[in-house]
């Protein structure tokens, strides 16, 4: 979606009647939808402009957010992995209801 296009419904016009920066038209939720492969009606489209147009919106107030100083020294606070001895091919198998050449044989998805 292109974030410089104007809205020729007037969804992307601030208070001031000026397009937003962060406008989405009709032809691309269309677009967007298709690819989703997602029937809009044109009451939704627009409403749909919208609300792509509030997201974009908050997207661009991540780029207000100051950066960090990165903290000097991370610790893993996690216990160190242990290697235990784990199940034979016979015992992994041994409650299974139907097995094939040493492995699970599980129902068939079609």
């Amino acid at each position: 979606m292109s974030d410089t296009s104007e809205s020729t419904d007037g969804a992307g016009a601030d208070a001031d009647g000026e397009a937003d920066a962060a406008a989405v038209d009709a032809e691309e939720v269309r677009h967007v939808a298709e690819l989703a492969r997602v029937r809009l009606a044109d009451d939704e489209v627009d409403e749909f402009a919208a609300q792509f147009g509030d997201i974009l919106e908050y997207f661009d107030a991540l780029d207000e957010v100051p950066e960090v100083e990165r903290e000097e020294e991370l610790v893993n606070v996690m216990r160190p992995d242990e290697v235990h001895e784990g199940l034979s091919q016979e015992e992994a198998l041994s409650n299974a209801e139907e097995t094939e050449d040493g492995f699970f044989v599980g129902p068939k998805v079609s």
